[in-house]
């Protein structure tokens, strides 16, 4: 009975670091353009900063297409986005959409100091109802030849390039992307029209 009880306390004990593990890299990330993302908690429940003017994460600035944002330890570029593709791949090997396929192609950079996995299924995009959307990670391997962005650890300092892939509805239009560096990261949004 002893090893079992110590057990279940070593267990519980590793799953209890783990979960806090991801929450420690991402007290904040902002972009060169001052976008942020925040996944900290705040003593400051008003709205206002310590001098009693508008809190700036309040109003964040809203990211498009060509600039660079940061979450976590990466930092993410939207290089293009192109909806209304029936199909990836080649003739003998591909994929084809329920709706269409929109290709958003995309540069990661690590900017921090340990290698950071990048997944493709943890990033999100959105139509201007709020529907969401999953990337789809069949279609992302077939419409990237060399399957960057379909799960790749990335170096400090190094960046990929690669294509995300989402399926959605043929007369949906996606309106902005949500991208993480992990799972439970807080995210940063990209505006696409």
């Amino acid at each position: 009975m002893r090893k079992i009880g110590v057990f279940g306390l070593m267990l519980a004990a590793a799953l209890a670091l783990g979960c806090g593990a991801g929450a420690a890299d991402q007290e904040s990330a902002t972009t060169a353009g001052g976008v942020t993302s925040s996944t900290g908690t705040s003593d400051d429940t008003d709205g206002k900063d310590k001098d009693g003017g508008e809190d700036d994460t309040d109003k964040a600035k809203t990211a498009k297409i060509g600039d660079p944002v940061r979450d976590g330890r990466f930092e993410f570029t939207v290089k293009s986005v192109k909806c209304g593709v029936r199909k990836v791949g080649s003739d003998l090997l591909g994929a084809t959409a329920q709706g269409q396929y929109c290709l958003i192609t995309v540069r990661v950079k690590n900017i921090g100091k340990k290698p950071q996995s990048f997944a493709d299924s943890n990033q999100k995009a959105y139509a201007a109802d709020g529907t969401e959307y999953s990337s789809d990670s069949e279609a992302g391997i077939y419409a990237n030849k060399d399957a960057e962005t379909f799960f790749k650890e990335i170096n400090p300092g190094n960046a990929i390039t690669g294509v995300l892939v989402f399926d959605i509805p043929k007369k949906a239009r996606l309106a902005r992307l949500e991208l993480h560096d992990s799972l439970f990261s807080g995210g940063v949004t990209v505006q696409l029209d």
